[in-house]
């Protein structure tokens, strides 16, 4: 239980290292099990120890700390929904937070979109945080995805671990300062559904023959690279 808090609280401080949150914003959690830690409310990354960490049960009970951050049921969801996902981090990043504040989808304007999972990242719909409406839009926009965009609010990346879910983080906020600094020029071309089915063709054929490295390596490499 210590080593799952303890790699929880080094992927929030990356997420700060990397300008990816700042002071109490984002969240991040994992699932441990019938249950998951997630981050608490309105503590700085700075001062969290392991001890910080909220446990929650997919029944919203609390079952081990204080008060869990407010966007709890957003992470409560996504473990009840998908199986598949291990970890979820919430980030109020730059430039996904820009192009959310346009409410704008983000197309394949660069083929390393299919890391979260589709042609595009969406962006849910507007709702103010912590409701449960912005936890159902929020699943809506992530259906068959590993990432999306909060419109007026920031990004949500998910991953089957923690070291995944940062590095889907990390390159949708790449991709999104790619799209806003193409947008100050011109209108970019977006790469086609056939190119982007070869993309995800090579993806799948590359994760068969290096299992498990895909998304250690991506995220150790560039969290290196920022330090």
């Amino acid at each position: 239980m210590s080593d799952v808090r303890q790699f929880l609280l080094e992927i929030s401080r990356r997420m700060v290292e990397l300008g990816l949150n700042r002071g109490t914003s984002g969240n991040a959690s994992v699932r441990d099990g019938e249950s998951f830690f997630i981050t608490p409310s309105a503590l700085p990354v700075s001062v969290m120890t392991p001890e910080s960490m909220v446990c929650m049960d997919l029944s919203c009970n609390v079952l081990q700390g204080g008060k869990p951050s407010t966007e709890w049921r957003i992470h409560r969801d996504l473990y009840a929904a998908r199986p598949d996902i291990g970890a979820v981090l919430h980030a109020h990043s730059t430039f996904a937070t820009t192009l959310a504040c346009l409410r704008r989808d983000v197309p394949a304007v660069h083929y390393m979109i299919a890391l979260a999972g589709g042609d595009s990242i969406r962006c849910a719909p507007y709702s103010v945080f912590g409701e449960q409406a912005l936890s159902n839009d929020a699943l809506e926009a992530l259906r068959d995805r590993k990432a999306c965009l909060l419109a007026n609010h920031g990004m949500i990346a998910l991953g089957h671990g923690l070291d995944d879910a940062l590095a889907v983080a990390i390159e949708v906020e790449s991709i999104c300062e790619i799209y806003w600094r193409t947008l100050q020029i011109g209108e970019p071309h977006i790469l086609t559904s056939q190119q982007m089915s070869e993309v995800r063709r090579k993806f799948a054929d590359y994760q068969k023959r290096n299992p498990g490295k895909w998304a250690t390596s991506a995220s150790s490499s560039i969290v290196k690279a920022g330090k």
